[in-house]
C-alpha cells in the first residue's frame, strides 16, 4: 500500500499578482492563511492553477520555497514541477525537495503529445531523481494527452509515484484506474464537480480551484465523504456546485482569481496570454458569489 500525502481538499492555490506583474507575496501569505484557518488539509503550490506556465525558473522555486516556509509544518505542501521539458521538470522537482515539499504535482507533458510509453519514460525519470512521493496530473483537456489506466498501472509500481490527479472528467476511467492499480495508487478529484462520485470510489480526496473561494465547503464535502456520510457529502456538493461550475466560466484560473478579487483579497489579474474576463462573465460571477453571500466578505 502506498502512503497517502494527504486525505480531505487541498487547494490549488493561485499566485497572486500585484499591479506590475510581480508575485505579491503578502497577498499569498492572507491566502494560505485564509485555507489553513478554514480547514484546507493541503496546500498544492505553483500547480496550473498557480500559473507555473508562466513563472521563471528562479520565481517558480521563490513561490514553492515561500510557501514551503510560511505554511512551516501547518499542512503539507505539495509543489507543482511538471513541465514538457522532462530535464526542466527534474531541476523544478529537486529544487522543491531540497526546500522541503512533503510531495510533488506532475502534470502530464503539454504540446509535445508524448505516447504513453513516452510518458511512462518521463514520470519514471523524474521519479527516479528525487526521493519524495510524487502525485501524476492527467488532465487531457489542458495538456492533449490523457494517462491510460494501463499507464497508471506501470506507473503505480515506481515506489515514489503514488497517486494521480484525475481530471479526465471520465467516472469510468477512474474506475479502471482504481481496479487496475488498488492501494498501490492513490487518486484525487481533480474535478470539484466530482468529488462525491470519485471518493465513492476510493479517492482520497480532491485538489481544488473551488477551495480558493471556499475553502470550509470544500473541506466538509471529502470530510463527510470520508466519515461515510454521502447524503451530507452530495447536499453540501450541490448546494456549491453553480460557483464550482461558475469558476470555469472563462479559462482557469482566470474566473477563480476575479472571484477573490470580488471577495476582497488582492489577487490581481493573471499573465498573458490570459486576460481579464469581460464585463459579462464578471457580472455573472459576481451574482454567483453574492448569492453564497462572497461579495466584499474579506475585509
Amino acid at each position: 500500500m502506498k502512503d497517502t500525502i494527504f486525505t480531505g481538499a487541498g487547494v490549488a492555490i493561485v499566485t497572486p499578482m500585484d499591479d506590475e506583474g510581480f508575485v505579491n507575496y503578502e497577498e499569498f501569505e492572507h491566502l494560505i492563511d485564509f485555507n489553513i484557518a478554514n480547514g484546507t488539509d493541503a496546500i498544492i503550490v505553483c500547480g496550473t492553477t498557480g500559473e507555473s506556465a508562466t513563472l521563471s525558473f528562479l520565481e517558480h522555486c521563490d513561490v514553492v520555497k515561500h510557501c514551503i516556509d510560511y505554511v512551516a509544518g501547518r499542512v503539507p505542501v505539495i509543489a507543482g514541477t511538471g513541465s514538457n521539458d522532462t530535464n526542466f521538470a527534474i531541476r523544478l522537482s529537486k529544487k522543491a525537495c531540497e526546500y522541503g515539499a512533503d510531495g510533488l504535482l506532475i502534470v502530464t507533458p503539454y504540446y509535445n503529445k508524448a505516447s504513453q510509453r513516452g510518458l511512462i519514460k518521463h514520470f519514471t525519470a523524474i521519479a527516479d531523481a528525487v526521493d519524495k512521493p510524487i502525485i501524476i496530473y492527467s488532465v487531457a483537456s489542458r495538456t492533449g494527452v490523457n494517462i491510460e489506466p494501463a499507464t497508471c498501472l506501470a506507473l503505480s509500481k515506481h515506489k515514489n509515484i503514488v497517486a494521480i490527479k484525475e481530471a479526465s472528467g471520465n467516472i469510468s476511467q477512474v474506475a479502471k484506474i482504481r481496479a487496475l492499480c488498488g492501494d498501490e495508487l492513490n487518486v484525487y478529484s481533480g474535478n470539484d464537480d466530482q468529488i462525491v462520485p470519485m471518493m465513492a470510489l476510493g479517492a482520497k480526496g480532491v485538489i481544488s480551484v473551488l477551495s480558493n473561494v471556499m475553502p470550509k465547503e470544500t473541506h466538509m464535502i471529502a470530510k463527510y465523504c470520508l466519515d461515510g456520510e454521502y447524503d451530507k457529502a452530495l447536499k453540501l456538493s450541490l448546494d456549491t456546485l453553480d460557483l464550482a461550475n461558475g469558476l470555469f466560466c472563462d479559462v482557469n484560473p482566470i474566473p477563480v482569481k476575479e472571484a477573490l478579487n470580488i471577495m476582497g483579497f488582492n489577487a490581481g489579474s493573471c499573465r498573458l496570454p490570459l486576460c481579464d474576463m469581460d464585463d459579462e462573465k464578471k457580472a455573472f460571477l459576481k451574482g454567483i458569489l453574492d448569492k453564497h453571500q462572497l461579495v466584499g466578505s474579506i475585509r
